[in-house]
């Protein structure tokens, strides 16, 4: 059969889903992936499966449906009656950070401010509007439009301090959802357990079934203890981390932009905000660079 242009089906879907790989990896590309959170879950995951297949257990006792509807149903519930409606989608917005990097790191950064701070030393303040489109960062973006716009230094970081407020809160919100998950879990897997003791010793008068009924209650409790200290503390603690080097990112910034407005030169522009990296990270000065050319070149 054929296809109107007299394509093959099957050509047809190759070459679309081709193009599509294509498109993925394009934005893949653009984006700076960070497994590390998902494969350290995954990892653990596993070896709990492992362990119990070494001790001769059946990978089909682990799936309890209302275990896991007990355990999964009611922890999670119990988390969103903590938020507010507002809070909810700064939660799901936060999941991404696990897996994306920014697309700059910190040194990238310095070099795009003392980059913006040369060009301002040349031509003026007011030239930097010419490269407000190219700066991708927003917080950067709207610091210098701030001084564009002729705002004092006092009113600029305020109005950053402003925003870097507004940043630990949202992101405060989400990492407690999940240390509050992790807190409720274990406790939702003892109801589990419970809930399917009751419904095992109701029919006690079934010794056959007994057995395994009490088995398939005592998942709850396994589901619980997992689901908290094996996906929700992790990732609380992931987003606190992530968190604190996004605020350090910014004071960065934060400073850059005071000291770009102040008219600092962009050499020591470079060496103040090289002060809030780890010594291994820096990015190089301008002596260290020529030393390193001089080297190269003899």
């Amino acid at each position: 059969m054929y296809l109107p242009g007299g394509r093959i089906p099957g050509s047809f879907g190759r070459k679309q889903g081709f193009g599509l790989f294509l498109v993925i990896s394009a934005k893949l590309g653009a984006i700076r992936i960070d497994p590390t959170t998902l494969l350290g879950i995954i990892a653990a995951l596993a070896f709990v499966i492992l362990s119990f297949i070494l001790k001769d257990g059946h990978l089909s006792s682990l799936v309890v449906p209302a275990a896991m509807a007990v355990v999964f149903g009611c922890t999670l519930s119990a988390s969103l009656a903590t938020l507010r409606k507002v809070d909810i989608p700064d939660v799901f917005r936060s999941l991404r950070m696990l897996v994306q990097q920014r697309a700059k790191s910190p040194t990238e950064m310095i070099e795009e401010i003392v980059s913006l701070a040369e060009k301002a030393r040349r031509e003026g303040l007011l030239y930097l509007e010419n490269h407000l489109e190219s700066v991708d960062d927003p917080f950067l973006r709207k610091g210098l439009q701030l001084v564009i716009d002729g705002a004092e230094p006092e009113v600029v970081r305020a109005v950053l301090e402003t925003e870097l407020y507004a940043l630990e809160e949202r992101h405060r919100v989400a990492h407690e959802f999940f240390e509050t998950a992790g807190a409720f879990a274990p406790t939702m897997g003892i109801a589990g357990a419970i809930l399917g003791l009751i419904v095992a010793l109701g029919n006690i008068q079934e010794p056959d079934k007994l057995g395994p009924a009490i088995a398939s209650a005592f998942v709850a409790t396994l589901y619980g203890v997992v689901f908290a200290y094996l996906i929700c503390f992790p990732i609380a603690t992931k987003l606190k981390t992530l968190t604190s080097k996004e605020v350090m990112l910014r004071l960065l910034v934060q400073e850059g932009v005071i000291a770009l407005q102040s008219g600092n030169n962009p050499i020591i522009i470079r060496e103040r905000l090289n002060a809030f990296l780890n010594p291994n990270t820096r990015a190089p000065s301008k002596k260290d660079v020529e030393e390193e050319t001089r080297e190269a070149a003899g």
